[in-house]
Order: structure tokens, then sequence, then C-alpha cells
């Protein structure tokens, strides 16, 4: 079995997970926060579900757990879109990003969380950032009003405009704001904007990137003191084809382009304005990539390849895997997993003035057997970003199972036929030095039923920074129940420490990116953009008069409830 058959079978409730083996840590504190998309069988991809938020306490007997349990608390982040779906599903349909409907493309933030300053945020690649409160969970807002955004990214007139984003914004210690991206459509590929917020205003800023493009997405941005580091992701390429109901046929770039904006060439930049960038190019290509905050000495970037990893496809009903047995029926509408064992490297960029960019990779790191990594858990203290020391990477295993036939024939001579035909392997825990990359420290899932989700690092109260002081926390799938493992971040070949499950072996469907928190307290009280402010914009106001008058009414109805 090559994944749990229970990620799309099981729902996300409220549960106690009880300690099942080991010691929890008495230091251990803070909170995990989970995104997870909802399943719907409207949707090809289910990974483009509603989001909810899921919140593990690290401490037992809060949040109202029974003394000695440990809270998983789950909500659907209530936005508007959700709302108005609850009164008019029958107004939604599914489509290749999501669901689509006669008010504009959803806002489906199912992808990561994002923690700031005791704040909590919800991301997705096609849709504004939102607010939610730590403790409820419930939405408080979207980051900046879609008019300051530059409204829909396809320059369409709709009351829920769809905005291409980046699922993992940053957040700016020394300059108190959030970097976001915004890209729209050209000829020449998708043009990247940055967006800036202030975290207390109904406005964002923008600064158009004129003659930068992608042929992705930009599934995340970097920073250092002094640069932003905005790159393609590559595994994400949109297929016009595709897009108007033919088959999807387009592959992922060997190399994609990466480009470094000055900060300091921001704050002198009027917004609105065009701002200076330099480029550069990596192979291959990635999802998330974390710079190093010190660049006295060149922009230090680590770099998680997705070696011919191509999230455009999902599997379909029908779909043999690569050896030609028929797809598992409850796997349908996961995405087609690693076609090759993955790379980690870790690159350094010299931007100045010119307009190419040189680079070097100082590490990488590829033993064959990295197949399908996730994200990574790391030190985001600013002085965890100061100066990194270890970082610790899950590898799901390979999955022939997972790959569609019809997939590796569109990559036929790219794909090794005899890497990918392999044996399914099961998970790694891995720790890796940072600058040399050298593998300090592993720990391998035994069962092939046993499906590890992005991990994170809660660092130890007063230790040393940099992401080997502290614990790693995993997220564990499986038929036999969820599981969530502590690690011991300087020893995680010794096993876990402490494993958490439920008392009737409760099983959790698919789980996204995680972050951990150190606290969660109310959100504070600060000016926030109101949906009820959205729609008397001139644009969205326009698209609302035109909708029948029950759809009108359904949204009036959400805007001051």
């Amino acid at each position: 079995m090559p994944l749990p058959e229970s990620i799309f079978a099981a729902t996300l409730a409220d549960l106690d997970l009880d300690l099942v083996e080991g010691q929890w840590p008495g230091e251990l504190r803070g909170e995990m926060f989970v995104s997870a998309p909802v399943i719907d069988d409207r949707l090809d991809y289910q990974l483009f579900g509603f989001g909810a938020m899921v919140r593990i306490s690290l401490r037992p007997g809060t949040h109202g757990a029974a003394p000695g349990s440990f809270a998983l608390r789950t909500r659907v982040i209530d936005t508007p879109v959700q709302r108005i779906h609850s009164r008019v599903r029958e107004a939604f349909t599914g489509g290749i990003l999501g669901l689509d409907s006669v008010f504009g493309h959803a806002n489906m933030v199912n992808t990561a969380p994002l923690a700031w300053n005791g704040r909590m945020f919800a991301t997705w690649d096609v849709g504004r950032p939102v607010e939610i409160d730590p403790v409820t969970l419930g939405f408080l807002g979207e980051v900046g009003s879609s008019a300051s955004w530059g409204g829909d990214s396809f320059g369409q007139a709709r009351v829920l405009p769809q905005i291409f984003s980046t699922a993992h914004p940053v957040t700016d210690p020394e300059r108190g704001c959030m970097w976001t991206v915004k890209l729209s459509p050209t000829p020449d590929g998708l043009q990247p904007t940055l967006v800036r917020w202030s975290g207390d205003s109904a406005r964002v800023q923008t600064w158009p990137l004129e003659g930068a493009g992608v042929w992705g997405s930009m599934h995340t941005i970097t920073q250092t003191r002094n640069w932003l580091v905005l790159a393609d992701s590559g595994n994400f390429k949109a297929d016009m084809n595709e897009v108007f109901g033919g088959e999807r046929t387009c592959t992922i770039d060997a190399t994609v382009p990466v480009y470094f904006v000055r900060k300091d060439d921001v704050e002198r930049t009027a917004p609105g304005s065009p701002l200076p960038w330099v480029r550069g190019e990596f192979g291959p290509t990635t999802g998330h990539y974390y710079a190093v905050w010190d660049d006295s000495e060149g922009v230090r970037v680590l770099f998680e390849h997705l070696d011919l990893t191509d999230l455009g496809y999902r599997l379909l009903p029908g779909d043999v895997d690569a050896h030609g047995a028929p797809l598992n029926p409850a796997h349908v509408g996961f995405y087609n997993m690693a076609m090759r064992s993955q790379t980690v490297s870790e690159m350094i960029f010299n931007p100045g003035r010119s307009q190419t960019v040189s680079s070097r990779t100082i590490s990488r790191v590829n033993d064959g057997d990295m197949w399908n990594l996730q994200l990574s858990a790391m030190d985001w203290s600013p002085e965890g970003m100061e100066n990194p020391t270890h970082h610790h990477v899950v590898f799901q295993g390979r999955k022939p199972q997972m790959l569609a036939r019809r997939v590796l024939d569109l990559y036929a001579g790219r794909a090794p036929e005899r890497e990918i035909a392999g044996p399914e392997t099961g998970a790694r825990l891995v720790t890796f030095e940072r600058g040399t990359l050298r593998q300090v420290g592993e720990h391998r899932w035994t069962s092939l039923e046993d499906l590890p989700s992005s991990p994170i690092f809660a660092p130890r109260h007063g230790g040393t920074p940099g992401g080997g002081d502290g614990w790693v926390l995993v997220p564990v799938l499986s038929d036999s129940g969820f599981r969530l493992e502590c690690f011991d971040a300087a020893r995680v070949s010794a096993g876990p420490v402490a494993v958490l499950g439920g008392r009737a072996r409760q099983r959790v469907p698919f789980l996204l990116h995680a972050v951990w928190m150190e606290s969660a307290s109310p959100a504070p009280d600060v000016e926030r953009h109101r949906f009820a402010d959205e729609i008397t914009d001139g644009v969205v106001a326009e698209a609302l008069a035109r909708l029948e008058p029950h759809l009108r009414d359904t949204v009036h109805e959400v805007a001051v409830g």
C-alpha cells in the first residue's frame, strides 16, 4: 500500500491525543499549526479543497483537553467565500484550481500557516493570505483589499477576484512588514509584482517587476537582511490546452529563473512604480527555498529541489501506475508523485547591478533515496535565520504506485525508468548540517503504511539557536491511526522520544504544511480589511450588481454577518 487509504476518507474533527509511547519532554511548549484541504468530490485535484486549520497543543491539559491529554482542534476557515458557499453550494463547481462560481474563484487558503508576532495567517498560491484567530481559529480578514493588490490577476471584474500569490510569504523582523507577491499573465509568462503589508492596514503596497517572468508559480519567496529572493517554482506550469478543456501535455523545465530585489530599492521607489531587479538561474526546480539572513558574503540560499515532481498532474480514474497495475481508487485526486530522487543544495548568489547574477554551489546532496521531499523543520527565530546550523527533512519514500503511466510516457527520456519502477520504499526523517549538508541524523519508518507529513522545529527555551537544540515534531498519517511523533532534534537517529495518538486510533486526512508558534493568544485588535468594504469597491460593486438578486442578497448577508 503506497499511501493510507484514509487520506481522502477520514474527516477532520477535534480530538484529544494521549501519550502512547515514551516520555513527553517537560520543557516542550507552544502550538503546532497545520494547514489542510477539505476533501471535496467535485474537485479533480483534492489538494484544492477549502482550507482548514489544525492546532495541536504541545502542553497537556490545555485548550480544553483533559489533564494529561493534548488538544487537537480544527476548524474550516470561514472566509467570506466559504460562508457564501455554505449558503449557495449549488453555485460552485470544480475547476482546475479549486472551486469556481458566478461570484468568481474561491480563495481556498489551504496550504500553509504563517506565524507573525503572535498572529496566525493561512495562505494559498491562488489567493490573498487571510488572518485567523490563534485561539478560535476563526477568520479575521484578508490581507489587504483586492483593489490595493491591483485587482484580479486576469483583469476580470468579479465579486471574488482571483489573485495569484505565493503560499509562503515572509515577515521581516527589521522592517516590520510582510512581503508577498502577485502574479499576472503576460505574453512572456507570469509577471511578479512585489507586495508589502504593514500588518495594521486595510491596504497593501505594490511594485511591479517589469520584464521579469515565470512560467510556473512562485510558491515561495525568501529574504536576507538586504535582499528579497523570488524564484519560479517551475513545478506547476499552466497548460492552455488543459485550461480550455483538453488534455494536459506540458512538462516542467530543467532550470528556472530567480529574481533579486534590493530592499533599499523598494524603500526609495514610490509604490506602483517599477522596481529594479537582477536575475539568476538554478536547477532542478524547487517548491521551497530559504535564504540565510546574513548576506555580508553573498545571498546564501538552501534549495529543496523537486527533481521531476510535476504537481500539475493529478491521478485520475482509470490510471495505471508505474508497474502497469490499476490505480487504487482511494487515491484518485492526489498529485503524481516524484519521478526521481530529490536533491538538496546550498548556493551563494552575488547580485549586484548587472542583469546577470553569478552563483556557485557550496554543497549538494542526493543519495538516491530522497524521494518525495516535504517542507523542512527549521528554526525561524531571528537568531536561527542569522546563523542556521541544522535542518530536518521528511522524505516520504519512492511510491511507484502513485505514478501514472500516462505522465511517465510524457517524461520518457527524462525520468529514470529503472529507478521509477523499483520497489516502494519507506519514509525517512533526515537531519542535515547547514552549509556542508552533511547528514548527521536519520530515522526510518519501517512500515510502508506510515505517511509522515511536514515537520516542525520547536526550540528549547534558552537553548542554542539554529535548529539543533530542541525538538522535531512529525505528524504521521496511517490507516492504523494518526500519530504525532516527537524527536530530540540533536538525536533523531535515536527514534522518537514520545508519541501521541488518539485513544480510539482516530485517523486524520491529508495534511499539508505546518509551523510552530510559541503560544496561542487572542489576536490583537488592529485595523483589518473588511469584506463589507470590499464589495463597495467600484469594480467589485459593478460585478455584484450583475448577479441575480438572490445571489446578490447572499453576498450582502455574508458581508454584514
